[in-house]
């Protein structure tokens, strides 16, 4: 299934997390698991946030995607989403 991974993390715990390497590591090692079909890095409420979007295969690889963030203080949203093709298939399939 398709999902949106959003990362949020604060000033602090962000700045250390870039000194030590430690974010670098996990943001790689996400995208080489994962390969998400997009990766962006912004700022959201004040936090270095970092929005991926990629296919979940399995519910039980919900810990491999979000506790790497986790141990660095990251707040981890996970929430299935659609491209405009699966919208309109979507709404197709819905009588639409």
């Amino acid at each position: 299934m398709r999902m949106l991974l959003r990362t949020h993390l604060d000033a602090s715990d962000g700045s250390e997390a870039i000194k030590s390497g430690a974010l670098k590591k996990a943001i790689a090692a996400f995208m080489e698991k994962f390969t998400p079909e997009a990766a962006y890095f912004t700022v959201e409420n004040g936090n270095r946030s970092g929005l991926y979007v990629f296919d979940l295969k399995n519910s039980n690889q919900m810990p491999q995607v979000g506790e790497p963030f986790f141990d660095l203080g990251c707040k981890v949203t996970l929430t299935p989403c659609m491209s405009a093709e699966d919208l309109q298939a979507g709404w197709a399939a819905a009588g639409l």
